[in-house]
C-alpha cells in the first residue's frame, strides 16, 4: 500500500528561516504534477523581524506555485501587479509560465507577532503549456468547498476529489486537499489518479499497519484507499498524473535543460521585470550548482 516513505529535511531560506523540505527526493523526483513541496514552520515570528526573513523577489519558470496556510499571513507581490495577503485556509495560486517574479513578506508578524505554519507545493505545466503567459488568482471561501465526515473535517485545495472540485484553473488532472482529523477517525484518499502522496503534517496515522508521524510524506500504492488518525492530525492529500520528465534548477522547471539556462542566464543579466511594488531588492542567482547542461546530440 506504500510505496515510499520520504521524510521532511531542513532547509535553509536565508535569515534564519527553515522550512521542511519533502519534494523533490532523491529516489523520488514528483508525485503527479507535484514537483515541489515546503512545509513551512510552524514557527513564531515576534514582532520587529527583521527584512532578512522576507523571501525578496525571485524568479519562476514551467510551474505554478500553490500556497497555503494553517496560520498566519504571508504579503505576496509580483511581475504582474498583484499584490494579496494570503491567510489560513486560503490559496494564492501563481502560474509563471515563459516567466514570473515576486516576493513573499512577513509584514503582519513584523507588526503584530505571528505564528506561521502552512506549505507550499510547486505543480509542473504539462507539455505545450510550460511557456503559458503567467497569472495570479486568490482563492477563499466556495472556491474552496468544504466537507465534514465523521470526525474529518476536509477542504479542496486544489483539483477535483471527493466529488468537488476548487476553483483555482489547474492545467493537468490533479487533487489537492486538507484533512484535519479526529483522534480515532478514518478518511478515504482519492483513488481515480494514477500517482497519490499523503503529508502528515501534525499529529500521527496509521496506514498499512504502520504508525507514521507528522513530518512524513507517504508515496501510496493502487491500493491505498483509507487513512485512520492515531491523534488528532492534520493530513495533505495530494496526487495527479504524470507530465512527463522534468527538470528542476532553483526556482525554474522545464522539461528542457537548454530552457533552464536561459532563465538562469536571463535572470542574472536582470532581463526578468521585478514586482513594481517591491523592486528594491531581489535574491541573486545561486553560482552553485550550475544549471544542468543539455543532453549532448
Amino acid at each position: 500500500m506504500i510505496d515510499m516513505i520520504i521524510e521532511q529535511r531542513r532547509r535553509k531560506l536565508g535569515g534564519g528561516f527553515e522550512v521542511g523540505r519533502i519534494l523533490p527526493f532523491a529516489k523520488r523526483h514528483m508525485v503527479g504534477p507535484f514537483i515541489f513541496f515546503d512545509h513551512i514552520g510552524p514557527v513564531d515570528l515576534p514582532a520587529g523581524i527583521e527584512r532578512s526573513v522576507d523571501v525578496r523577489p525571485h524568479p519562476h519558470i514551467g510551474l505554478a506555485t500553490v500556497t497555503y496556510l494553517f496560520s498566519g499571513e504571508i504579503m505576496h507581490r509580483d511581475s504582474l501587479g498583484y499584490e494579496q495577503p494570503i491567510r489560513p485556509q486560503e490559496v494564492n495560486w501563481m502560474t509563471a509560465g515563459r516567466g514570473i517574479t515576486h516576493s513573499e513578506r512577513f509584514e503582519q508578524a513584523r507588526a503584530h507577532g505571528d505564528r506561521l505554519h502552512g506549505i507550499q507545493a510547486w505543480v509542473a505545466l504539462p507539455d505545450g503549456l510550460e511557456e503559458i503567459d503567467p497569472a495570479f488568482s486568490h482563492h477563499a471561501g466556495a472556491d474552496l468547498p468544504l466537507w465534514i465526515d465523521a470526525g474529518v473535517a476536509g477542504q479542496l485545495i486544489a483539483g477535483s476529489a471527493y466529488g468537488l472540485t476548487a476553483g483555482a484553473a489547474t492545467h493537468s488532472p490533479l487533487f489537492y486537499a486538507h484533512l484535519d482529523m479526529a483522534a480515532g477517525s478514518t478518511a478515504e484518499i482519492p483513488g481515480d489518479y494514477t500517482e497519490r502522496a499523503l503529508y502528515i503534517a501534525t499529529g500521527a496515522v496509521e496506514l498499512d499497519g504502520m504508525r507514521h508521524e507528522s513530518g512524513r510524506m507517504l508515496v501510496l500504492g493502487a491500493n491505498a484507499s483509507r487513512v485512520r488518525a492515531l491523534e488528532r492530525s492534520t493530513v495533505m492529500v495530494l496526487g495527479g498524473e504524470p507530465v512527463g520528465e522534468r527538470h528542476l534548477y532553483w526556482n525554474f522547471v522545464s522539461s528542457s535543460k537548454d530552457r533552464l539556462a536561459q532563465a538562469a542566464a536571463d535572470w542574472k543579466a536582470g532581463r526578468m521585470k521585478l514586482p513594481d511594488a517591491d523592486d528594491a531588492e531581489f535574491i541573486p542567482l545561486p553560482e552553485e550548482p550550475a544549471p544542468p547542461a543539455p543532453a549532448m546530440s
